[in-house]
């Protein structure tokens, strides 16, 4: 998320790392080549469907949040236009934000990182504290709520919270950055479209994945390290509905 060379694109290094993360595709040569798969493909935007989980300044810090992450460029509409946020809001108001499957009875001792996070918040609760402790920063720093900051700003206020320079009495942000809101930008970003983000699969588009048709064994070993042949049409579970 540098912003030191205003000629490099903050979100093409998200997307390394989240393909990393995501496991998404091998990538071989540049971004920018695999980008250029989708380079003067028409930007096709999310419709609005209202938010079921966040109220009108959550929403407001969400969509500026995935608006840094996934600026808009020829290759992609922004974040918000993406899907991207409304993956959050489902995902958060959903069984996930819930709790469902997680052990929620405690005692919370602090455990070795492998552990993981140790933390009686359920994701949606944890989400909503960490929120608002990243727009107590901004108002220090800045003297305005995340959502109005300028692009630049709002980027290198994550970058900090990011690398764990940003400490509150409240939460730890690198914890909820690192452990939650990130994670989730990459499941947003490579999920299937019927959760609400990869919005025209765009981002299937940019990585050459066929999406379904990538679960046949074969294939993948007959097309390693090849173009796929579907890839500039992948199939979502909805085109199989």
């Amino acid at each position: 998320m540098s912003i030191e060379d205003p000629g490099k694109s903050p979100r093409r290094e998200f997307l390394k790392q989240a393909a990393a993360l995501a496991g998404a595709a091998a990538v071989a040569g540049t971004v920018a080549a695999v980008e250029s798969r989708a380079a003067g493909a028409p930007a096709e935007t999310a419709p609005f469907e209202g938010y079921e989980f966040f109220g009108p300044d959550e929403a407001a810090f969400v969509e500026a949040l995935v608006n840094v992450m996934c600026p808009a460029d020829q290759y992609t509409p922004n974040g918000v236009d993406c899907g991207l946020a409304t993956f959050f809001d489902r995902q958060l108001g959903g069984a996930f934000g819930q709790g469902k499957g997680r052990y929620l009875r405690g005692p919370w001792n602090q455990g070795p990182p492998e552990m993981g996070l140790q933390s009686p918040l359920t994701p949606a609760q944890f989400f909503k504290v960490g929120l608002n402790a990243a727009n107590e920063v901004s108002m220090q720093r800045h003297s305005k709520p995340f959502e109005q900051l300028s692009p630049a700003q709002a980027n290198l206020l994550l970058h900090d919270i990011q690398d764990e320079h940003v400490n509150t009495d409240s939460v730890s942000l690198g914890s909820w950055f690192n452990s939650l809101v990130y994670p989730l930008f990459v499941q947003a970003c490579f999920s299937d479209p019927m959760y609400g983000g990869n919005y025209n699969k765009v981002f299937w588009k940019m990585l050459g994945y066929p999406g379904l048709p990538a679960t046949h064994a074969l294939d993948m070993v007959q097309y390693r390290g090849k173009p796929y042949p579907q890839a500039g049409n992948p199939k979502s579970i909805l085109d199989f509905s």
